[in-house]
C-alpha cells in the first residue's frame, strides 16, 4: 500500500522517547508534510463512495508538534509571533496555480493544501491538514479548521466557522463535499460530513449530536459515537426551532435552536447559487 513506510515510522516515533523522535523524526516528518501539502495524503478520503478518516495522517501531524521546538517568526517589532518550527506559514505557488490569496490578513498554514483555482478572502485562517479543493471561494473572517476536508467548488460565506479536530486521531473531522454552499454565520463541527449540492442557510450550526429534521422526507438525522451526522446530497438546511422539553421550558414558552431541512436543491436554487461564479471570476 502507498505510503505504509512512512505510516509505520510516524506510528513508531509518536510512541518513542521524545529526544528518539527528535533526533529520528524530522526527515520523516518534512516527507510527510510534503505529501500533505501536495495533497497526496488526506485526513479523510472517499473510498468506494464512503468517506474513512485516516488516523495515521492526525498521527503524523501530532508528531509535527511532538518534534517542534518554539521559533519567533516576528516580522518585526508590531508583529511578533511565535509558533512550532515544524508549522511555519505555508509556502504557496498562487501565480503558476492560479490561487488568489487576496491581501488583508489571511494565513495559511503549512500542512494544508489549496488546490487550484481556490480564492481566499481575507482575513481568514486555514490550518494544518486541511484540504480545499478546486475552484471554492474562501470568504472572509472563514476559519478552516485542522483537517477538514473541503470539496470542489465550495463557497465559504463570509465568518463561517468549520472546526476542525486532532484528538482523538480517530474521530471524524468535518466533511463538505462539492458545490455545497455554506451561508454566513454558519458552523460546522466535529463529526459532520455535508454531501454534494446541499445549501445550509445562513446561521445554521450543526455538530456530529445535533438532531437534523427533515420536513420533506419526514425523518430524524443524527450522528451517533461511530458514525457521523450526514446532511443529505442537494439538503437546504435552514435554522428552526422545536419546543424544549419540561413544565418549566412550557411555562415560559422555550424553544431550542434545531436545524430544518426544508426542501431539495432545484432549479430555482441553482439559480440563486450560481452567483458564486461570477464572485470567482471578478
Amino acid at each position: 500500500m502507498e505510503h505504509t513506510r512512512l505510516r509505520a515510522e510516524i506510528e513508531r516515533l509518536l510512541d518513542a522517547p521524545l529526544e528518539e523522535a527528535r533526533r529520528e523524526g524530522r526527515p520523516i516528518f518534512e516527507e510527510f508534510k510534503r505529501e500533505l501539502n501536495q495533497g497526496r495524503i488526506r485526513a479523510a478520503e472517499l473510498v468506494q463512495g464512503r468517506w474513512i478518516v485516516n488516523a495515521w495522517v492526525k498521527k503524523g501531524i501530532l508528531l509535527g508538534f511532538r518534534i517542534g521546538a518554539l521559533a519567533d517568526y516576528s516580522i518585526n517589532a508590531q508583529f511578533r509571533f511565535f509558533d512550532k518550527d515544524t508549522y511555519p506559514l505555508k509556502a504557496l505557488e498562487g501565480m503558476r496555480l492560479g490561487i488568489r490569496i487576496v491581501p488583508g490578513g489571511t494565513t495559511i498554514r503549512d500542512g494544508a493544501y489549496l488546490a487550484p483555482g481556490v480564492v481566499v478572502m481575507p482575513p481568514s485562517y486555514i490550518n494544518v491538514g486541511a484540504y480545499v479543493d478546486e475552484g471554492t471561494m474562501v470568504d472572509s473572517h472563514v476559519l478552516v479548521g485542522s483537517c477538514a476536508q473541503i470539496g470542489k467548488r465550495v463557497h465559504l460565506s463570509a465568518g463561517a466557522q468549520i472546526g476542525g479536530v486532532l484528538e482523538p486521531p480517530g474521530a471524524w473531522p468535518v466533511i463538505i463535499e462539492d458545490e455545497v454552499l455554506v451561508g454566513s454565520q454558519c458552523g460546522v463541527f466535529e463529526g459532520t460530513i455535508i454531501k454534494r449540492r446541499a445549501v445550509l442557510g445562513a446561521g445554521v450550526i450543526l455538530t456530529g449530536s445535533t438532531p437534523v429534521y427533515d420536513l420533506v422526507r419526514e425523518r430524524i438525522y443524527r450522528g451517533t459515537r461511530d458514525e457521523p451526522l450526514v446532511i443529505p446530497e442537494g439538503a437546504v438546511v435552514v435554522p428552526g426551532t422545536r419546543p424544549a422539553s419540561g413544565e418549566f421550558a412550557r411555562a415560559h414558552g422555550l424553544s431550542i435552536l434545531t436545524p430544518l431541512i426544508v426542501k431539495y436543491r432545484d432549479e430555482q436554487t441553482d439559480g440563486r447559487t450560481a452567483l458564486e461564479e461570477i464572485l470567482r471570476m471578478s
